[in-house]
Order: C-alpha cells, then sequence, then structure tokens
C-alpha cells in the first residue's frame, strides 16, 4: 500500500489536488510531488475574475489563481483552472442571500465545499482517472473496515472538520487531507523546504465573494431592496426602535441597535415575516434544543428516536459540548444539549462528533429556549 492506502506504486497513482493559491494546498501538492504521485493540479475560478484580482487575501480570487499557476510550474505539475462561476453563484452566492432573507446566518464556504468543491471538483477528478480528490483542509483520515472515518484535525487550533460536517461517506472514502497532522507551523516550514512562492502568503479571512466583509451590500447587490427598514421590538413586542434592514442583524448582536435602554439587549430572534429584530437580555440568548435539516450522518448506526449521546459544536471556534441527538427522519434531527448555550441562529451549524470522531451535522432550522427560561419570560409578561 503507498501513502494514500492504494496497492499501487505512486507514480502510478493520479491525485488531483484542489489548489486554491494559499499555502496549506500548495503544500498538499508538492508534498504529494516529492512522495512521487502523478499529482493534477486544479484550480477554481469562483468569482468575478475582475473584481476578485483586486482583492488579495480571498480564497480562489485573481491573485490566488495566479499564484497557484506559478506553484504548479514550480514543482512541475501539469495545472488548470476550471470556470466554476455560474456553478458557484446558483449553488453558494444565491443560498447565502436567501438564508439571510429568512432571518438566517449562513456558513457559506461549508455550502461550497458541499456542493462545488465536493460535488462538483470531486466528480471532475474522477472524470481525469484520478484515485482520489486531496486537500489542504486540516483533518484526520483512518480506514476502519474499508470505510474512511474522519477525525478533528490533530491540533485543535487548526481543526477545520466543523466546514466539512456535510462530507458524506462515498465523498470521504474518495478525499485525502494529508495536513491533518501537522501545525500551521510545520506546513510553513515544508514550504519553505519546497521553495515555495507562497510560503509567507498570509491566511485567508474573507468571504471570497464578500469585500470588505460588507454582507449587505453583497446581498443588496443580488436582492435589489433586501434592507427594508422595520421595527425593533422587545420580547413583549414593544417598540424600542427602527432598524435598517433584518439583513444587517445577527442572533447574539448588541453593538450597533441604536436604542438606549440602560441595560445591555441583544438580538435574540429575527422575524423576516413581520420584519422585525426582537431584543432582549443576555439569558433570552440560551437554547437547550435545536432542530437541524438537511442531516449528514457518517456514524456506524442509523440515527434513530431512541437517542445517540455525542458532542456538538455550534460555532466554529468552541470546543465540542455533550448533547444527545434524536433521529426523525427525512434528513432531519433534533439536538438536545446538556449544557445551553447562547447565540445559536438558524443557518449555521451543529457539526457532531464522538471524542475526535467527525459523525457529520446539520443546518440549524430552528432552536428552543430552555422550559424554566421559557416559564419565566411567560410570568414575566403576565
Amino acid at each position: 500500500m503507498n501513502s494514500l492506502g492504494f496497492d499501487a506504486a505512486p507514480e502510478d497513482t493520479r491525485v488531483v489536488v484542489a489548489m486554491s493559491g494559499g499555502v496549506d494546498s500548495s503544500v498538499t501538492a508538492a508534498l504529494l510531488k516529492d512522495q512521487g504521485y502523478d499529482v493534477v493540479g486544479i484550480t477554481l475560478q469562483l468569482y468575478d475574475h475582475g473584481v476578485a484580482v483586486q482583492k488579495k487575501g480571498a480564497c480562489c480570487a485573481g491573485q490566488d489563481i495566479h499564484d497557484a499557476r506559478r506553484v504548479a510550474d514550480a514543482i512541475g505539475i501539469p495545472h488548470y483552472v476550471l470556470d466554476y462561476e455560474s456553478r458557484f453563484r446558483d449553488q453558494v452566492m444565491e443560498e447565502f442571500a436567501d438564508s439571510y432573507l429568512r432571518g438566517e446566518t449562513p456558513i457559506p464556504c461549508v455550502r461550497c465545499n458541499q456542493t462545488v468543491k465536493f460535488n462538483d471538483l470531486l466528480a471532475t477528478a474522477k472524470d481525469l482517472g484520478a484515485r482520489a480528490l486531496a486537500t489542504g483542509h486540516y483533518i484526520r483520515r483512518e480506514v476502519v473496515g474499508g470505510r474512511a472515518r474522519l477525525y478533528r484535525g490533530k491540533y485543535s487550533l487548526k481543526d477545520q472538520s466543523y466546514f466539512l460536517f456535510a462530507t458524506t461517506q462515498e465523498q470521504a472514502d474518495y478525499l485525502r487531507f494529508p495536513l491533518g497532522d501537522l501545525t500551521k507551523e510545520e506546513t510553513r516550514a515544508l514550504a519553505d523546504k519546497y521553495n515555495l512562492s507562497v510560503a509567507a502568503k498570509p491566511e485567508s479571512q474573507d468571504i471570497c465573494f464578500v469585500p470588505n466583509g460588507n454582507y449587505a451590500s453583497v446581498i443588496e447587490r443580488l436582492r435589489p431592496g433586501a434592507a427594508v427598514p422595520g421595527d425593533i421590538v422587545d420580547l413583549n413586542g414593544t417598540v424600542l426602535g427602527r432598524h435598517t434592514g433584518i439583513i444587517n442583524y445577527t442572533i447574539g448582536q448588541r453593538r450597533g441597535l441604536g436604542i438606549a435602554t440602560g441595560v445591555p439587549l441583544y438580538v435574540v430572534q429575527i422575524d423576516p415575516a413581520r420584519n422585525r429584530v426582537i431584543v432582549g437580555p443576555p439569558e433570552a440568548l440560551l437554547v437547550a434544543r435545536v432542530t437541524l435539516r438537511e442531516v449528514n450522518w457518517i456514524g456506524d448506526r442509523p440515527l434513530d428516536m431512541a437517542g445517540t449521546d455525542i458532542s456538538v459544536k455550534l460555532r466554529s471556534t468552541q470546543e465540542p459540548m455533550p448533547a444527545t441527538v434524536f433521529g426523525t427522519g427525512d434528513g432531519w434531527a433534533e439536538v438536545q444539549l446538556v449544557t445551553p448555550e447562547g447565540g445559536v441562529s438558524a443557518g449555521q451549524a451543529c457539526v457532531m462528533y464522538k471524542g475526535d470522531r467527525l459523525l457529520g451535522g446539520g443546518w440549524i432550522a430552528g432552536t428552543e429556549a430552555p422550559f424554566d427560561l421559557v416559564e419565566a419570560m411567560r410570568q414575566a409578561a403576565v
């Protein structure tokens, strides 16, 4: 077996590497080439080249395409740029805009992995005769009983399993993640070793199609007239002020509300049907149960109503917390948290683990507050 798990010599094993132009994917390509594999680099043009070329540090922007091509030339592998703009717009950007209009807070990078990269690009890799598609994600992969299992990256600061929760079993079997056991410092050291031009390139921080982090401007361009002003109300429906459009607000937001009541208030709910932003005290942010849609489950046993004890991440930066998941069928599930959590928004991800093993996850469709909190609020309203 070679290092990628195939019973063949590396030179007889074709691998497509998804090259974004950053240091991680560049090192992935160089590492596999150094090990003797038949490596083909592919970069996706996802967003308007004329706009993107002016924007450094955005994945798959014009400069990044140039950087990927330079790396491919330097290590001696063929490199192709595929125009996926229309697919990206249809599957990621349009959904991003619609999600905000529904009062949600989407994660377009997950949706991009779920659709364009691990669906469309993976199919292209197979068409090219590749045995595997490799990426620069910090996530580990092991084969147990002939099936791939995915695990959190060895070093939690760089673990990217949260963003790959939608990876199916079939995709996991085909994918490879050579950097899963490395730290970022070790990756940069390899970039220096291979004399890659991107060795000192800074991390990509922005969503590629959101210039300067201005989400609302992108939504306005995709959905003209989306920012309709409306009321900011408290939990009892009392009007406290006006908002500039629900697309400008997210659950847990405190700053920029433009209201002064003498007590700290947070956005606790967004009501798109009545175009309202609902605010309340910090305890009103707590949720004990979340409803999930589009659930992807890659555990050993099917989910059912009996419940499975797991741990979950409700945001990428937190450590997993204990919970129980109940499968309700047709891609839906309910997750009961052992300890209530604050600031959970529809449209975000609930990612499930058993220890370090990634079990999948789903998109948050709804939340429920702890029963005692609901009762206390009801009594206060009376």
